[in-house]
């Protein structure tokens, strides 16, 4: 019994299925089901065989040394990723346009992989001449411009590892990601526009190496013209003023296998900012792998990922992942919703977009806005969208296939983190038959299971707590400078596994559904319910956009369910239709899980990457003070449900 109460109950029943239209899988990139026996067969040479396709200055001699919970891949092999992102095109795609890049004012310019070589090549000359040498340490704090990608690139080519930060954190995130990579040059810009508005950058950069820093230079893109009094003699330098005299070739620099590409900041629940470190080779043939695969990308896609490059999802699938595969990726710098909701269908229109990656958050603000503004715009150039981030509920992935995608194209939902580097559940579009809400099948050759609190696997059709069994090629070697921390957190709950920290459940066919972190769960007169769950039956409600829900303290049941439900434009939230909502959720899962409250409001509090800050809304529903706010994209959302919520009963 006691095995059985602390698995994750599965409630939600989801029957609609949408098998690979005869036309998509003749020409997709995998159309035979083998490819999951024969990469379980031998799976270090399925990661061999896509290492294979990539330019190497010396080849491997191990493709894996597996010493829990420490791997290292390709072992021997000297390449470099800059060099696969770039150079190793200009012989097949000189001319290829390699990043298509829109402003939110409406500039835009496109970069060939010739453009991207000669740029890539200055800037790393220039990092040189300021004295950034092989394993320094370069923060980047800019905005969605070309330059992003290409100073990342640069750093790649030299051997410096780059520490992005996101253009939305504030002065005290910055210093702390700094402090933490001990980085010795930053590059920022005078500012980005967003919604209209022009973001500091430079003057927030300013506010954060103020005082005793590692910062010893301080490159500055011209952006918006805002910030030539704040240029600081003999520290700052204009990006454009140290590009014109640097040299358009430099030889790229032979890293080690296992020597560090990067590290990325995540914040996680508590404590400070984890750099999460991803080595060089493991990492490119694992983003490059799953991009050609899961994507199905095509020598004349425009692929387009919406992400911001400062999270995980823009490096690996908007830089790495696309470019190491020759492919044409599109970046646009501002809002969705300027200077109208209809700004990201524009895009797709514009430029021919084949294929867009995108959020579910995104996804539902979309329902929420209604399906007139996709309409006023010819979509047909698309043939594959999907969806990163939180699980998908099943309404809002219908919405997506139906409203942006025809109802013709698949929607590949796909399972991964910061940690994973890569993706590692997701349909193979050519193969697979997609279930709305499921990420489906882990990617072939990587190994994972739903197990309970002892580590046993729960089987068909229960939930648990997802693993991940067998190293895969992306996955994190450390947290930079804190490696007791990095085997504490994801390796100590069961011996030499990795623990993902999210629930899910397996279906009868075996195929996986996120129920979202394990901390999101709700546990009702010992029935252990996922948010996941009680969210997508309310979003399955015509009136409901989004909804976010929690756990709240009762005193018979242990906990109750509470929901926050953001509803369609237009439809007004009436006693009537919370009642509704409630019978709702108990036909559609169950009587346990009827929400105990249900309060409407206009905004959701979330991240600036669009995840809902649910330990926000637990601070809210209990009438706590409310807990680090600092990571919110608008902390007025939350202050507002404070007012509105917090001292009901």
């Amino acid at each position: 019994m006691a095995e059985q109460a602390a698995s994750i109950e599965a409630l939600l029943e989801e029957g609609r299925t949408f098998p690979p239209s005869p036309e998509f899988a003749q020409q997709a990139n995998i159309n035979d089901p083998n490819v999951y026996e024969e990469a379980e067969r031998d799976f270090e040479g399925f990661w061999s065989r896509f290492a294979d396709e990539l330019s190497w200055f010396r080849k491997w001699d191990t493709v894996l040394e597996w010493d829990p919970p420490h791997a290292k891949w390709f072992v021997g092999a000297k390449t470099n990723v800059s060099y696969n992102c770039v150079d190793r095109h200009l012989a097949t795609r000189r001319n290829k346009a390699a990043i298509v890049w829109e402003g939110e004012p409406g500039d835009w310019k496109v970069y060939t992989y010739w453009d991207l070589y000669r740029e890539v090549c200055q800037f790393a000359n220039v990092m040189k001449g300021l004295g950034v040498t092989k394993g320094d340490r370069v923060t980047i704090y800019l905005p969605m411009v070309p330059e992003l990608p290409i100073a990342m690139l640069a750093c790649a080519r030299i051997g410096a590892a780059h520490s992005v930060i996101f253009g939305g954190f504030s002065p005290d995130s910055i210093r702390d990601r700094i402090e933490d990579s001990q980085s010795k040059l930053l590059i920022t810009a005078d500012g980005g526009f967003r919604r209209g508005n022009i973001v500091p950058l430079k003057r927030n950069c300013d506010e954060a190496i103020a005082g005793d820093t590692t910062i010893e230079q301080v490159v500055v893109v011209r952006r918006t013209g805002h910030a030539d009094e704040l240029m600081q003699g003999g520290r700052d330098q204009w990006w454009h003023d140290l590009m014109q005299g640097a040299s358009q070739k430099c030889e790229p620099e032979p890293m080690d296998a296992e020597d560090m590409l990067y590290m990325l900041y995540t914040s996680g629940t508590t404590g400070k900012p984890k750099g999460i470190v991803h080595t060089t080779a493991g990492y490119m043939v694992g983003t490059y792998a799953t991009a050609k695969w899961i994507f199905d990308l095509k020598e004349d896609d425009v692929y387009w990922c919406t992400a911001d490059i400062g999270w995980v999802t823009g490096h690996s699938y908007i830089v790495y992942g696309p470019l190491s595969n020759g492919a044409t990726t599109v970046m646009y710098e501002g809002s969705p919703d300027f200077p109208d909701r209809d700004r990201w269908w524009s895009i797709i229109e514009k430029y021919g977009c084949t294929i867009c990656y995108t959020a579910p958050t995104a996804i539902r603000t979309c329902m929420r806005w209604g399906e007139e503004y996709p309409e006023r715009h010819d979509l047909s150039s698309l043939r594959l969208l999907g969806s990163v981030g939180e699980p998908i509920n099943p309404e809002a992935w219908v919405w997506y296939r139906k409203n942006i995608g025809g109802d013709r194209v698949p929607v590949v939902d796909t399972w991964w983190q910061t940690e994973t580097g890569m993706i590692l559940i997701a349909p193979l579009p050519g193969i697979t038959t997609l279930k709305p809400g499921s990420a489906t099948r882990p990617f072939p050759g990587v190994l994972a299971d739903v197990v309970d609190e002892a580590g046993n696997s729960v089987g068909l059709g229960a939930g648990g707590y997802l693993v991940i069994k067998r190293p895969w090629p992306a996955m994190l070697r450390t947290i930079y400078g804190d490696p007791e921390r990095f085997v504490e957190q994801y390796w100590s709950r069961y011996p030499n596994i990795y623990f993902t920290a999210d629930g899910s459940k397996r279906d009868a066919d075996g195929d996986f559904w996120l129920l979202g972190r394990v901390d999101d769960v709700i546990n009702v007169s010992g029935h252990r319910i996922s948010t996941m769950e009680v969210e997508s039956a309310l979003v399955d409600h015509p009136t409901v956009a989004e909804s976010a829900s929690i756990g709240k303290n009762h005193e018979i049941k242990g906990q109750a369910v509470v929901s926050f439900v953001t509803l369609k434009e237009g439809i007004d939230g009436t006693d009537d239709l919370l009642n509704e909502l409630k019978r709702h959720v108990a036909t559609k899962i169950g009587s346990m899980a009827r929400p105990d409250d249900i309060f409407f409001t206009a905004e959701l509090p979330k991240t600036r990457s669009g995840k809902i800050m649910r330990r926000l809304l637990r601070d809210v529903a209990e009438g706590r003070a409310l807990g680090d706010t600092t990571t919110l994209a608008d902390p007025g959302v939350v202050e507002a449900l404070k007012e509105q919520y917090g001292d009901e009963e």
